[in-house]
């Protein structure tokens, strides 16, 4: 399902011991609520106001029914009037969506000549709130806390931000990942417990011969070819003459694509170590996929497959960019510290800074018969985050880091990849410092788009471990919260 085909519940809290007058105002209002939210142009779905619930029946039944809705992407609760928060346990209990208190109230300001006791009944929003957030933190329920008059922009972007991960959770629920051979030898972190991602994130995540590729290879036409050439022409400007290494790409990812969407994937990987029956390591095709919402992991890195495919899901409809990335080498000049992100072949064109070209160069690993064709570019300048998923025993940790990407400092023409340039905060080597202390895997999913504060959200979504490295991280900080986190996730 793309952003716009789900929606977000709208489900407000009161009772019935202030008269059916005051129920039906409320009602009015809440329904007031949910057109101006989506009119606002600030959410990226829609608000549906469902119910002015008034007992334990009510919010059971509509929780339910939104576990079941597979449009319902989560609920979004507020408490208009006073609602005892005892009614509520039998339904957020069973709650399996996202969940948003929204604390507002209807009235920007208190009205100094209209306020009376009848307005006080109405008007209780810094009552009933309080009285529903206790209940959630009592039954330590995982939701996001948004305060603030719901007129304003910033808090309907806030709402708009949390719906994203919203969807990036329902988007995980049912994410599969196609694995093309299995991952690159000996590597430690791309290993992971397959079962309990499935059970804990939802991610499918199996097998397929790399064998199976080579005969949906076979099977291409000529006339698929020829179209997707021209798509490529469209896109990229040719810099090489090797046109039938351009084919190839395209034979690649016409018969990935088909295996893909047969199976219903939205992620894949590989490795260069398993390219049985193929003549090239898919670059471009691993490429040109990605630019179309599929997740990607070199080496067999299925969980990074899966978090760039989230991440994208999560960004749709932006225009940043999301992309597989790996820490490539440092420069470590005093004063001039930057990281040099690239891979292999295999960077998304969406964080490209001007139009990618396609080029053809000999690659020195794997099991390649003919040079590979590839996009070859520089990442666009901005504030962006890098994000590792990483399987520590027992429990699952997302670690997120904040970087200012910049033109990269030099040319390097002899540099046959795409290539993003960043300052990692706090700076390079106490960042990589912190990076290594908590385990970051050397592959990672780099974003202008998504933000830290949205995967802080889907990971407390999800129930996993979150780690944010940010310009105030100290090592000596990190270690601490790392510390904690390991007796708090063993006391769970």
């Amino acid at each position: 399902m793309s952003m716009k085909q789900y929606e977000f519940w709208f489900v407000v809290g009161s009772q019935s011991l202030y008269g059916q007058e005051v129920l039906d105002t409320v009602a009015v209002r809440a329904a007031e609520m949910a057109e101006a939210l989506n009119a606002s142009g600030n959410l990226p779905c829609k608000v549906v106001y469902k119910v002015t619930a008034m007992s334990n029946a009510q919010i059971r039944d509509i929780v339910a029914e939104a576990n079941y809705d597979k449009k319902c992407a989560g609920i979004i609760t507020w408490c208009h009037t006073f609602s005892p928060s005892k009614m509520w346990i039998n339904g957020l209990v069973n709650l399996q969506k996202p969940y948003c208190h929204l604390a507002t109230q209807y009235n920007l300001e208190i009205p100094n000549e209209e306020i009376d006791m009848d307005f006080m009944n109405l008007n209780q929003a810094a009552h009933g709130d309080r009285e529903h957030g206790f209940i959630a933190a009592r039954l330590r329920m995982p939701r996001k806390v948004i305060a603030g008059y719901w007129k304003d922009e910033s808090v309907q972007k806030r709402l708009g931000s949390w719906m994203r991960s919203a969807v990036g959770a329902a988007f995980s629920k049912e994410l599969k990942v196609m694995r093309f051979g299995d991952n690159m030898r000996e590597v430690a972190v791309t290993e992971g417990d397959k079962v309990e991602v499935q059970a804990k994130l939802g991610w499918q995540v199996n097998t397929w011969a790399v064998g199976d590729l080579v005969k949906e290879m076979n099977a291409v036409t000529e006339e698929e070819l020829d179209a997707k050439m021209a798509e490529y022409a469209a896109a990229y400007d040719f810099k090489t003459e090797n046109t039938a290494a351009i084919r190839y790409q395209a034979r690649e990812e016409i018969a990935m694509k088909k295996m893909l969407d047969a199976e219903g994937c939205m992620a894949f990987a590989n490795t260069f170590q398993d390219l049985y029956g193929m003549e090239q390591l898919p670059g471009l095709a691993s490429q040109h996929l990605m630019a179309q919402g599929y997740g990607y992991g070199g080496e067999g890195d299925w969980k990074v497959s899966a978090m760039t495919a989230i991440m994208k899901a999560i960004a749709e409809g932006q225009t940043g960019g999301t992309t597989f990335m790996e820490d490539y080498t440092y420069h470590l000049v005093p004063g001039s510290m930057y990281s040099l992100g690239a891979h292999m072949l295999e960077v998304c064109p969406s964080v490209a800074a001007d139009r990618p070209r396609i080029e053809t160069h000999h690659l020195g690993i794997g099991m390649n018969e003919k040079d590979p064709a590839r996009l070859v570019f520089e990442g666009r300048e901005g504030d962006a985050i890098v994000v590792s998923l990483i399987d520590m025993g027992g429990r699952l940790r997302l670690i997120c880091q904040d970087i200012k990407c910049v033109k990269p400092i030099m040319e390097m023409p002899n540099l046959p990849t795409a290539r993003v340039m960043w300052e990692a905060m706090p700076n390079l080597t106490t960042g990589v410092e912190c990076w290594i202390t908590a385990g970051g895997a050397h592959h990672t999913v780099l974003s202008y788009d998504v933000t830290a504060e949205q995967m802080k959200d889907w990971a407390t979504m999800m129930g996993i471990e979150y780690v944010h490295i940010t310009k105030d991280t100290t090592v000596e900080s990190l270690e601490k919260e790392l510390f904690l986190a390991d007796l708090a996730w063993k006391l769970r």
